[in-house]
């Protein structure tokens, strides 16, 4: 027999989380599946870091952000690249992206030094002031539909204000975002954290965070709101949206085929401002939906990185399972496919644009996020009653009016239930703008000069002479 052989434990390797490319299925990289001991080690860090930066003069932070956007804009073709072998986003857009995400730092490091206080006017013999002091650290939870750009605002307000930053992108788009923090190259004052719920949940529920950003789901973002309530801390959050496109009698069909394409199927429709609902006037109805239809078939799905490709993948299996399964249930109950509708063969997480017409006022089409390339058209009798459909449902992110009504437009936007009105355009608008998201879709400013706002707090200072000694 032989002698008993004593055992020794190997450590058990830290967990690991896959990056797929999702137009191919190929690994693109890994991660960190995260810990609290990790999410532990990088808010101390940051909080550390925090009383040095805070005491650093405004313009000596806002020129290390130009030069950190310097620095980005030198690798901006390289990290677009790497965001769209992860994210599925068609190149040129992720490169749109990036260079967004530059200028925002660019915004901020001018607008933060000038993030004026106020003098009040009290006795002749005293001074009275508001003023704006950092929060202290501040968590960014970044979503992976638009990672870069996103945390480029949200990292250069909260840095040039004096705040220091724990930075955790999507496990579903990591690699950008670490990239992200090397090119910015910030020292302490910008921590990077990994990993899935595993760093998420403990980052938003960490004491000494003093401040969440997040942007994601209603279901995440409600943890996180529980995860702040029971120190009272601040959350700004940025949720999902089920917007509506509000097409009136006398439009151009054709071009409002254009407009709906555009809202409808960017970024295969993951954009938290997508258009997910069309309410379309029955004057206009039969020739808008034929317009859309030809569009979406004409649309190119493949490769983001191909030039020729209009159109890249969903994220991943899952969502686009979420996003069939809307569409069956749909038909099932009585609306009629167009365009699109059925998962194409071959690799990838690919799924076509469609246009989907008469799904129930109750579908989950028409009620819940579906966050794809589907156009849910219902045929309305009149402008009000396409009003009235589109301000029914949680959310109150944005919605899209075309009309050549100077009356109906002004009558839309006092009416509707939403954040931000476009008329008569998809997307655009003015830089500097920011809104408030109503209802399901978040709470706060979380873009704009208004974030500065968001991630300072005003203290009240009373400077009166003392009386001369006895």
């Amino acid at each position: 027999m032989p002698p008993a052989q004593t055992m020794t434990a190997k450590p058990r390797a830290a967990p690991a989380l896959d990056v797929l490319d999702p137009a191919t299925g190929e690994l693109v990289g890994r991660i960190p599946a995260g810990s609290a001991e990790a999410v532990d080690a990088a808010v101390r860090a940051a909080r550390a870091a925090q009383p040095a930066w805070a005491r650093t003069p405004p313009a000596e932070r806002a020129y290390a952000l130009k030069a950190a956007a310097r620095r980005l804009r030198a690798a901006a073709e390289d990290l677009a690249e790497l965001a769209t072998r992860e994210g599925g986003k068609p190149l040129a857009d992720s490169l749109g992206r990036v260079e967004a995400g530059i200028a925002a730092i660019e915004l901020y490091a001018e607008l933060g030094p000038l993030h004026r206080g106020r003098s009040l006017q009290g006795s002749w013999e005293a001074a009275d002031l508001m003023v704006h002091e950092p929060r202290g650290v501040v968590a960014l939870l970044v979503p992976w539909n638009d990672p870069i750009a996103i945390a480029c605002g949200q990292i250069a307000a909260a840095l040039v204000t004096g705040n220091t930053v724990v930075y955790k992108p999507s496990e579903k788009a990591p690699l950008a975002g670490e990239r992200l923090v090397e090119l910015l190259d910030l020292g302490d004052v910008l921590q990077l954290v990994q990993g899935d719920s595993r760093a998420g949940r403990p980052l938003a529920a960490h004491p000494r965070v003093d401040l969440v950003l997040f942007t994601g789901t209603v279901q995440t973002g409600r943890e996180v709101l529980d995860a702040c309530a029971d120190r009272f801390r601040k959350v700004v959050l940025r949720l999902g949206g089920k917007d509506a496109m509000l097409i009136d009698a006398g439009v151009d069909p054709e071009w409002a085929a254009e407009q709906a394409a555009l809202g409808a199927w960017a970024n295969a429709g993951q954009v938290a401002t997508s258009v997910e609902r069309i309410f379309v006037h029955r004057d206009v109805a039969e020739p808008f939906i034929e317009a859309l239809a030809r569009r979406a078939d004409a649309i190119e799905l493949g490769d983001p990185r191909d030039p020729a490709s209009e159109m890249g993948p969903l994220i991943d299996e899952d969502q686009r399972d979420w996003v069939h399964n809307q569409v069956e249930d749909a038909v099932h109950n009585g609306a009629v496919l167009h365009a699109g509708g059925e998962v194409p063969d071959g690799p990838g997480c690919f799924y076509p644009p469609t246009v989907l017409v008469g799904p129930p006022g109750d579908a989950p089409v028409v009620v819940q996020e579906t966050f794809g390339p589907v156009a849910a058209v219902r045929v309305v009798s009149s402008f009000a009653a396409a009003l009235e459909e589109a301000n029914r449902g949680e959310y109150g992110l944005s919605a899209v009016v075309l009309t050549p009504s100077h009356a109906n437009a002004q009558r839309a936007w006092r009416e509707l239930d939403v954040g931000t009105v476009k008329v008569n355009a998809a997307f655009g608008g003015a830089p500097g703008a920011a809104a408030q998201a109503r209802r399901f879709s978040g709470h706060g400013f979380g873009y704009g000069p208004e974030l500065l706002d968001e991630v300072t707090q005003t203290k009240v200072v009373h400077l009166a002479v003392a009386p001369p000694a006895p």
